[in-house]
């Protein structure tokens, strides 16, 4: 499923120039570029849980809450897709 949902985002943020480094199959770095700032993350599926880290430089830290908030709702979106065997 994690790889499945990378792919796509991938493609669909291809002008942002993201950067994917798997670790493992259940964890994976990001990195893209947006208004000259470069972002990174890091997602990993964990027994119980799904952690995610995300690094946000100085000038957007105002909108980190708001960015987490959209990747926790992905991130459910894919759960439950995956759930209903639909990916």
């Amino acid at each position: 499923m994690l790889r499945r949902a990378v792919d796509a985002y991938v493609e669909r943020f291809a002008d942002y120039g993201p950067k994917v480094r798997w670790q493992g199959e259940d964890g994976v770095e990001v990195s893209f570029r947006a208004r000259g700032l470069a972002l990174r993350g890091r997602l990993a599926l964990e027994p119980g849980c799904i952690a995610l880290e995300l690094k946000v430089p100085l000038a957007l830290r105002p909108l980190a809450g708001r960015a987490r908030g959209v990747l926790e709702r992905e991130v459910r979106h894919w759960i439950t897709a995956a759930e209903r065997d639909e990916i």
